[in-house]
């Protein structure tokens, strides 16, 4: 059997998809998980919490306590004292093991945007916990929304890899995971009158009034329950294909 790899689209709070499918990936085709991941922002932390062995109750819970957490104020988001990028920080720290590096490390490729002149760039190889968490921190750096001056990773300042690779395909054997109804392998099959699809960043969008809801919570999340509503039905619907 050819090797798998898995493809993670990033999508800011919509990242409680992955959670779903990749509860499906842990308990229907487990193997997958043993080969290579890459992403980009929430796709590529998500990827790096799965080849961790991060229990998914675990970034279920503490991806739902930010989300209470940045409802809970006037202007969610762009509230002053709401930092995303510091709530992402805090997850790393706390959750992923003091080897989280060498257990990723050839195996979960991160995209990035390079500041200086907007190409795009994928890493793999990472010396430390620090590099590691200090190149997911910049791949989810959305400017303005995270903060105003882009992280420095390594010699270079990089902004959200989705800006110039969305969803990274390392092969003809990748599996492209995207929370948006378009032509990726594993997304939602909206009823609607199909119209025409957009290519973003290598991420294939229907055009659709169900699509332009998501889009206005990738920085805006929705509640708990639609949450976790999202999440149980990805699972049960992936449940059914592999049974």
């Amino acid at each position: 059997m050819e090797k798998v790899n898995i493809s993670l689209a990033g999508c800011g709070f919509l990242g409680i998809y992955h959670i779903g499918v990749a509860s499906c990936f842990k308990e229907y085709a487990p193997h997958l998980l043993l080969n290579k991941i890459s992403g980009a922002s929430i796709g590529a932390i998500a990827g790096c919490c799965l080849l961790s062995d991060l229990p998914l109750g675990v970034f279920t819970s503490e991806m739902l306590q930010m989300i209470s957490e940045v409802r809970s104020r006037p202007l969610g988001p762009f509230n002053p004292l709401t930092n995303i990028h510091n709530m992402l920080r805090n997850l790393m720290y706390k959750n992923l093991p003091k080897n989280a590096y060498k257990k990723v490390n050839g195996r979960l490729f991160i995209s990035l945007t390079k500041v200086a002149d907007g190409s795009n760039v994928i890493v793999s190889e990472f010396n430390s916990n620090e590099e590691l968490f200090g190149a997911l921190l910049a791949s989810a750096f959305v400017p303005f929304f995270s903060g105003f001056i882009p992280p420095k990773f390594r010699e270079y300042r990089y902004i959200d890899g989705g800006f110039s690779n969305n969803l990274p395909i390392l092969d003809e054997n990748t599996i492209t995971v995207s929370p948006f109804c378009g032509e990726s392998d594993i997304c939602p099959r909206d009823i609607t009158v199909q119209l025409f699809h957009i290519n973003f960043m290598n991420t294939s969008i229907q055009f659709s009034k169900p699509n332009i809801d998501r889009f206005g919570r990738i920085l805006f999340p929705p509640s708990a329950e639609v949450n976790i509503f999202s999440f149980c039905s990805k699972s049960r619907e992936l449940g059914y294909i592999w049974n």
